[in-house]
């Protein structure tokens, strides 16, 4: 009797741990279906945006014959004559005309783009780094999130480390080309080592020195420093860390972009740093 009873009882445990199994598989598979559709659905919206933004927004190229404001920023130290920044001195600015985008989001403070990635965005800034972090241009819900500055930052009147976010995405929008900057090939093309950003107030180009991964931290976010010398630290650890040589120096009259995104989910971030190399007041 007693081994039927534990027969039973052994039976009766089994089925249940099946019954558990299979209720926590049909949940997983529950959620990733939820997940995916959820995915979809962003990407939608990211892409309709984009489209809306593209139909509201006026970007100009800017060069020396259209405009003389147009200076090109003093460098501390000779640079070679084979470096390519004699050539991207030439390249012209983009000039974007921010009415309409201020509109439609009050947040947008510049527009950012990257030659041969798919980062070509308006930028926006508000009082903290987590809202942007899953809501898009229109200030609605959505996982994918909009490029946005860190919020210590000032857009009008760049400070020594200017920092712009945006996520990773597999379908290769907002930063999802961003991981191509530590990429041999990437490298290899110097005409992918400038960015352009405009602003209402300015309309810049910023020179790539560094680009890396690391696990998150905070000091590569820093932009405020007490000193010259603490600045220069920094600027030589930046440049220390970088994946490839860019061949170009960097002191402390220069002004920083950086730009981060995930490299996986195993919190390593892709890292890019630019020096601010040619500007035009508006």
């Amino acid at each position: 009797m007693k081994d039927k009873k534990n027969k039973k009882l052994k039976k009766r445990i089994v089925n249940i741990i099946y019954t558990i199994i299979i209720i926590v598989l049909v949940l997983a598979l529950g959620f990733s279906i939820y997940k995916i559709i959820n995915w979809d659905k962003d990407n939608k919206r990211v892409k309709e945006q984009e489209e809306e933004i593209k139909k509201i927004t006026d970007i100009v190229e800017v060069d020396e014959t259209d405009n003389k404001n147009i200076e090109v920023i003093e460098q501390k130290e000779e640079i070679a004559k084979e470096n390519p920044y004699w050539d991207f001195i030439k390249i012209p600015l983009i000039s974007v005309n921010f009415d309409e985008l201020k509109k439609k989001n009050s947040d947008t403070v510049g527009w950012i783009k990257v030659d041969n990635t798919n980062i070509n965005y308006p930028v926006v800034k508000c009082s903290n780094n987590d809202f942007y972090l899953n809501h898009g241009f229109d200030e609605k819900w959505n996982d994918a999130g909009w490029i946005f500055m860190d919020y210590r930052n000032n857009p009008v009147n760049f400070d020594k480390n200017t920092v712009i976010y945006g996520h990773s995405r597999i379908d290769k929008s907002m930063f999802g080309t961003l991981r191509n900057v530590v990429k041999q090939s990437w490298f290899n093309n110097k005409d992918n080592h400038i960015i352009k950003l405009s602003t209402p107030k300015e309309n810049t180009m910023w020179q790539v020195f560094s680009t890396y991964k690391i696990k998150a931290e905070d000091y590569y976010l820093q932009n405020k420093f007490s000193s010259d010398s603490e600045y220069q630290t920094w600027l030589n650890d930046m440049r220390r860390r970088s994946q490839f040589n860019y061949g170009i120096s960097v002191s402390t009259s220069d002004k920083v972009l950086t730009l981060s995104s995930c490299f996986d989910t195993n919190g390593t971030r892709v890292v890019l740093h630019a020096k601010l190399i040619k500007k035009e007041v508006r």
